[in-house]
């Protein structure tokens, strides 16, 4: 495993790095939080003009054809600016399900789009009550002539309201893995959003579904296939999360020594404190490790190993350290961190909702346990 980065790969960083800093910095991070909408659109515009909509994307389809290890350099500094946009649920986790499982009429005509920045496609997954798992998916698909009528509530949607096509996760039959995946209209008949209102401050929405007719052709991939094309795509998705989640704490813990560096108690800097300096000195260790795991995950990807394992392993060990490293922040900022003028507020938000969503802490830890031993 090379792990060192190549000078494009260091240039892709620098961009990005550069892009999020003029277009959006934590002041349209804090404007965006509980918009209804929730990105910026000159963000938006800037990611497709330097094909970074298109990131995972095939050339033949107007992308970019990187490989996840670049992508998690590019996702690394999301997460270090808190960049808030549709990327992962358009870019990334519904443009691989049309790649993995869709006809090529639908990968015509909505990949190009996604790449262009022209559509976003959000997944619809998530149900009240219900797990990460296959059984999660309760809400009916059932067939009506040539239309297939959908009837049930999602949670969790992202960024809905600006979708063009939602990637709904439905029930076809009774078995475990009987569940397809559909693309629908937000703007059909019998289709109602409703924005729910985060710990991130976030942009997701409850959308209900009242007996929704969408095309039979609409299905992504066969019959009953659409949850092994889902896991598949989320054992990609949830490394770039863990890219986020290491971006994040690197940023936090930046901003934490230097204040510890900057505030003084008894005369002498925080960082003076033995206890402090430990824990600071113990962040950074978990960080380090952190980010070398999501890059192993990311490299195994890039060249075609097994990801069982090593996939939530990455986001498990990421999130965990990204959340105990801002709450250990909070603790060194002392009662003025957990208030709205100070930055460090927003990240450990953002890292505890990062924690539960997306396969939380025991869905991933079942996934290595089952890896390891069976």
């Amino acid at each position: 495993m090379d792990l060192d980065f190549t000078e494009e790969q260091d240039m892709l960083r620098d961009m990005v790095r550069g892009v999020c800093a003029e277009y959006s910095p934590l002041e349209v991070v804090r404007a965006m939080e509980d918009d209804p909408t929730g990105y910026s659109a000159d963000f938006w515009k800037q990611l497709g003009e330097l094909d970074l909509l298109g990131l995972l994307i095939p050339e033949e389809y107007g992308g970019s054809d990187m490989t996840l290890l670049e992508g998690a350099v590019v996702y690394e500094e999301f997460g270090r600016s808190l960049a808030p946009s549709p990327h992962f649920e358009s870019a990334v986790l519904s443009a691989s399900v049309l790649l993995a499982a869709g006809s090529d009429e639908q990968k015509k005509e909505w990949l190009p789009k996604i790449a262009a920045g022209d559509a976003i496609l959000t997944p619809a997954w998530l149900e009240p009550g219900n797990g990460f798992g296959a059984k999660g998916v309760q809400m009916r698909a059932e067939a009506s002539g040539d239309d297939v009528v959908l009837s049930g509530t999602k949670l969790h949607v992202g960024y809905a309201s600006a979708a063009t096509r939602l990637v709904v996760l439905a029930r076809t039959g009774n078995a475990e893995g009987d569940v397809d995946l559909f693309l629908v209209d937000p703007q059909a008949e019998g289709v109602k959003l409703s924005q729910q209102m985060t710990l991130a401050s976030d942009t997701q929405y409850r959308v209900d579904f009242d007996g929704v007719k969408v095309p039979a052709s609409s299905r992504i991939g066969g019959a009953a296939s659409g949850w092994a094309t889902w896991s598949t795509v989320m054992h990609d998705g949830i490394i770039l999360l863990a890219a986020i989640a290491v971006g994040g704490s690197q940023q936090a813990l930046d901003m934490t020594c230097e204040f510890a560096k900057e505030r003084e108690q008894f005369g002498k800097p925080l960082a003076a404190f033995q206890a402090i300096s430990h824990y600071l000195a113990d962040a950074a260790t978990n960080v380090s490790g952190a980010q070398t795991l999501m890059y192993e995950a990311a490299w195994a990807r890039a060249n075609h190993k097994p990801l069982d394992r090593l996939a939530p392993m990455a986001k498990l060990f990421a999130s965990q350290t990204y959340r105990d490293l801002t709450a250990m922040a909070e603790q060194v900022y002392g009662g003025v961190g957990f208030t709205i003028e100070y930055d460090i507020q927003l990240f450990f938000r953002r890292a505890k909702q990062l924690q539960i969503t997306w396969w939380d802490t025991r869905y991933l830890e079942e996934l290595v346990a089952s890896n390891v031993l069976d």
